[in-house]
Parts: structure tokens; C-alpha cells; sequence
């Protein structure tokens, strides 16, 4: 499987003020998805699985304080997975993995009796 991952990191909670800095984000509301683009749904679609939460980020020093004008979605990006630490980040990638494997080869398939 060649499985690539994005995250979007584009809703983030901020103070409007906070040690005379504006807009400080103190939590990043995320989604990461992954997608394999070697195996396809029946509709020709790549297999996609995707994950949601929210990462509180640490305001205490702010010397390195980016302006929310310039901030970027990478930059983002980058605080949440230092903030989550590697581990974390490596097991929302292998769960989602093995999400677009069952749909690849199902473990187990739902079917329903007729009446």
C-alpha cells in the first residue's frame, strides 16, 4: 500500500489577548487523513480513512510568538505533532493503516436475513 497522510490543522482556539500578544492559539482542532492510492473502492476512488481531535498547545513562553497573519497550516501542523509527541503521531498513522486495510480485505462483513 502507498498510504499518504494530511493533516488539516485550520480551526485553532485563541486568546484574543494574552501577555500583550494577539490571537494566540492555545488549541488546534485537527483532522488527519490517510489515503491509499493503490487500491481503490468499487467507484474508482482511492480507500481514505480519517481521524479527528483537538490538541491543547502551551502558551507559557511566547518568545517565539508567530503573528496569526502569518501563520501557515504547516506551521500548525508542526506544533500539534510536537505537542502530541512521535508515538502518538506513528499510532494515529498505523490505526488509520489498518482501517484502509480491512476495507481493502475485510476481517468481517455485516449481512442481513430476509424476511
Amino acid at each position: 500500500m502507498a498510504i499518504s497522510y494530511e493533516w488539516d490543522c485550520k480551526n485553532c482556539e485563541t486568546y484574543p489577548s494574552k501577555s500583550g500578544k494577539s490571537n494566540v492559539v492555545f488549541e488546534v482542532h485537527w483532522t488527519l487523513t490517510a489515503t491509499d492510492d493503490s487500491n481503490n473502492d468499487s467507484n474508482g476512488n482511492p480507500q481514505k480513512a480519517s481521524c479527528y481531535g483537538s490538541t491543547p498547545l502551551d502558551t507559557s513562553d511566547l518568545s517565539n510568538f508567530t503573528n496569526w497573519s502569518s501563520l501557515t497550516s504547516n506551521d500548525v501542523q508542526s506544533w500539534v505533532e510536537t505537542a502530541m509527541g512521535s508515538t502518538r503521531v506513528t499510532e494515529l498513522k498505523t490505526t488509520l493503516d489498518k482501517e484502509i486495510a480491512d476495507k481493502v480485505s475485510p476481517t468481517s462483513v455485516l449481512k442481513t436475513l430476509s424476511s
